[in-house]
């Protein structure tokens, strides 16, 4: 897809964050959107931001842990926009807790949210795509945590690795089928977002962190967040622009893929020991 001219792109997560940067660049480059959030308000703002470019925008409430209002809001972009090029699955959460501490919910809560709504949209959208005069694209937002695990986030390296898993997968039957569509993965490292901020977080990561405050830690991890979500965007829409199948965002981003195709095994001894060191 070489322009986002007069295509049309959902985005899931639209209210904040990587969602909003993305609307706001796409409409900078004359493409109309379809958006949606469970956050009314931060819709509300991103639309209100992207209306001075003149492109049609149509918002929704869409919970996309929910696979019938996802396939009734792809629906309902088509009727609004009369086609659909672009879908991202942009909307997710975060947990952090031990295998033994985090409940059967809380990994039901964020599978459902974080790879089940990643599958609805992508599902829902594709054939909507195929038809499409004039090409798709699917981009699911995957993580750092999609190319190398650590201790607590077992629930979120979970989801981040099956939304990789399913995207590979899927662009490689969607370059077998030449139907015009295409898939790209993308995995941002430290985003200048709320994320941290709103992750749940079980006590037993306090625990296994020797002890600290689960609000140090969200600090900490906020602390280490660089890259905002205007570059993230950016990058993003340059990805999809070439077509690739991989995106990394941040150079912390390239440190852990370059660290994990050395080390592909022994990375883990390094994580456990820095943060053993971290806690003493």
């Amino acid at each position: 897809m070489k322009s986002f001219s007069g295509k049309v792109a959902a985005i899931t997560g639209a209210g904040s964050g990587i969602g909003r940067a993305l609307a706001l660049a796409l409409s900078h480059q004359g493409c109309h959107l379809a958006l949606s959030d469970v956050n009314e308000t931060g819709l509300a703002e991103t639309a209100k931001l992207c209306e001075p470019q003149g492109v049609k925008i149509t918002t929704a409430k869409v919970n996309v842990a929910e696979r019938e209002a996802v396939h009734a809001w792809a629906d309902q972009v088509v009727k609004d926009h009369r086609k659909v090029n672009l879908i991202f699955n942009n909307a997710g959460v975060a947990h952090a807790g031990t295998v033994e501490g985090t409940s059967y919910e809380d990994y039901d809560w964020i599978l459902d949210i974080n790879f089940r709504g990643v599958l609805y949209g992508t599902k829902a959208f594709l054939p909507l795509l195929k038809a499409a005069p004039d090409g798709g694209h699917i981009i699911n937002i995957s993580s750092i945590f999609g190319l190398f695990a650590q201790p607590g986030m077992s629930a979120y390296n979970a989801t981040k690795f099956a939304v990789r898993g399913l995207t590979e997968s899927l662009r490689q039957e969607l370059d077998m089928a030449n139907n015009g569509v295409s898939a790209t993965c993308v995995h941002p490292g430290g985003i200048k977002t709320n994320i941290a901020r709103d992750a749940r977080m079980d006590d037993s990561m306090a625990q296994l962190m020797g002890g600290t405050s689960n609000a140090d830690l969200s600090s900490n991890f906020e602390k280490l967040f660089r890259t905002t979500p205007d570059q993230a965007a950016q990058v993003i829409l340059k990805a999809v622009k070439r077509n690739s199948r991989r995106v990394l965002i941040g150079s912390d981003a390239r440190a852990v893929d370059a660290m994990q195709r050395i080390i592909p095994t022994a990375y883990q001894r390094m994580v456990t020991s820095a943060m053993r060191f971290s806690n003493r």
